[in-house]
């Protein structure tokens, strides 16, 4: 008989995986769980309570023929603007099982960027809140192509614009006949230079994560209740709040609100999750919050998991000795969509990104391309069969990064006698702030616009926790004076213009920038002098 579904054999190790011809993959994550008889099961918990498996599948179908009415075709974009919460995951499933692109956006950008976000992804629509309509309505009008705006309340279901259509559509949905092959959603991330860079993603991506590691490592059961603090506009958050719980028939919980200590411990008591997601920055601040985390927090909590920056070695081991709950780190990329390298229960080694998740090939490499030797650092590149295809209209960043099978982290690292793997920086400018790329350039351009700003560099600066945050280095015009009121307002500057998480914690005045002769900015010599 003919499956719409996977086939894991998991009598191989790797699990071996085989998809049909034709495969959607919101099928394997949506439809799948009603038809195995886990209809009543809950899929969802977001702010304003549970959804079963059944619910979420007449979501779903009810969005997606709404959306085809609209006119969104086969191959559409439609950028995806929400909080995490029903509203997201609706859409987003809708989306890929009428076979068109869903695009999840960051929901604290600016207006300009979001401007480049829509102009380079041509969207045929745009879901979004509230908060954020008037906005994407604006620039909707601004662009040469049909783009809609729906508008998703926050406060109900779903707002007037969509809600009353999906009341008179119908629960019946017909997945488009998509090829594992196909695009099935972008992730926006961004470069050390240029416009941010639309990685596609097949939809026979989602399944091998969530069988590599979702299963492999983690285990995930129907038993299991997952809370990831990452939010689901991320390739961390997606797997975590998405397809892992759901390829299980877990139960998922997920919040709108932004992750602050106080309301994740909220969330913790009164869900009482098993696997707990979020990354370095936020363990830390809840250990800096929490002098004892309120016992009906760790309740039920099996496994905490950490990725989208390195895990500070003191932070793992005060939060085992706080909270008496392993912790495992491990490293994921946006092209890669999730954890290709990690520790795992039973098998931990702080202060290392782990060994290789199984059913991908990790390898060391110099400049040249060639192998290092055991013990020496290296670019790490990785192959699997989630990597995405590449970089959306980006022919030259993609085969920068995209070499055959194999796919340039831009990581360095160094594997130890033992297999695990040992963070040694990045290769180009980067910072990773929260589990968040920042570049480098971008702040460094706000900053410029201060009219007694002459020159600037922007680099990573640890926290006493071994956090990395943007730390600034200016230089001020001739007959300037340098002052701490300068300071707030530089700090003020970047707060207006760029996303919370990127402005200079730091801000350092200083004579003249290095730079080599032919001008670039040195980067290295201000760690070398200031941040030792």
């Amino acid at each position: 008989m003919k499956s719409d579904y996977a086939s894991v054999d998991n009598t191989q190790w790797p699990p071996s995986i085989r998809l049909p011809l034709a495969y959607n993959a919101a099928l394997e994550f949506v439809d799948h769980n009603v038809k195995r008889g886990w209809g009543d099961r809950v899929a969802l918990i977001d702010d304003r309570g549970p959804y079963s498996y059944r619910a979420l599948l007449q979501r779903v179908n009810r969005c997606g023929n709404v959306l085809r009415d609209i006119g969104v075709g086969v191959g559409d974009r439609i950028l995806i603007c929400l909080p995490d919460g029903i509203e997201f995951v609706t859409v987003f499933w809708a989306a890929v099982k009428i076979g068109a692109v869903a695009v999840p956006l960051n929901t604290r950008l600016t207006e300009e960027d979001y401007r480049a976000l829509l102009s380079d992804s041509a969207a045929r629509l745009v879901a979004t809140d509230t908060h954020l309509a008037v906005p994407f309505q604006r620039l909707a009008k601004s662009v040469s192509f049909v783009c809609e705006v729906i508008v998703v309340d926050q406060r109900s279901a779903l707002s007037t614009s969509l809600s009353g259509r999906m009341a008179e559509a119908s629960n019946e949905l017909t997945a488009w006949p998509t090829k594992p092959e196909d695009i099935a959603f972008w992730l926006y991330t961004s470069g050390s230079t240029g416009p941010p860079k639309g990685v596609m993603h097949r939809h026979q991506a989602l399944i091998h994560t969530a069988v590599l590691f979702g299963q492999s490592v983690l285990r995930v059961s129907p038993e299991d209740v997952t809370f990831s603090a990452a939010k689901m506009h991320f390739a961390y958050g997606l797997g975590n709040a998405m397809t892992f719980p759901f390829y299980a028939g877990a139960t998922s919980v997920v919040t709108g609100h932004r992750p602050t200590a106080e309301h994740i411990v909220a969330c913790l008591c009164e869900h009482q999750p098993t696997l707990f997601f979020a990354v370095p920055t936020l363990y830390a601040q809840l250990l800096a919050s929490f002098e004892k985390i309120p016992k009906a927090a760790l309740a039920r909590l099996r496994l905490c998991v950490s990725a989208g920056e390195a895990l500070p070695e003191d932070v793992a081991r005060r939060w085992v000795d706080r909270c008496g709950v392993d912790i495992i780190d491990g490293l994921g990329t946006t092209e890669m969509l999730q954890t290709f390298l990690s520790n795992r229960p039973g098998e931990i080694r702080f202060g290392t990104s782990g060994k290789p998740v199984p059913g991908y090939t990790l390898r060391l490499v110099d400049r040249t391309g060639a192998e290092v030797s055991s013990g020496d650092v290296g670019a790490l590149e990785v192959k699997g069969m989630s990597a995405a295809v590449g970089y959306w209209n980006q022919p030259t960043k993609t085969k920068e990064t995209f070499v055959g099978e194999w796919v340039r982290t831009g990581d360095q690292y160094v594997e130890d006698d033992e297999g695990f793997y040992h963070y040694r920086g990045r290769r180009d400018d980067m910072l990773k702030v929260g589990g968040i790329w920042v570049s480098p350039m971008e702040v460094e351009s706000v900053l410029l616009r201060h009219p007694l700003v002459a020159d600037v560099a922007v680099v990573g600066r640890r926290t006493q926790e071994g956090l990395e945050k943007p730390c600034a280095f200016v230089v001020v015009k001739d007959d300037v004076q340098a002052s701490t009121k300068l300071k707030d307002d530089l700090k003020a500057l970047a707060r207006s213009q760029l996303a919370i998480y990127k402005y200079p914690r730091w801000i350092n005045f200083i004579d003249q920038l290095p730079r080599t002769s032919t001008g670039k900015i040195q980067r290295y010599r201000l760690h070398d002098m200031f941040l030792e």
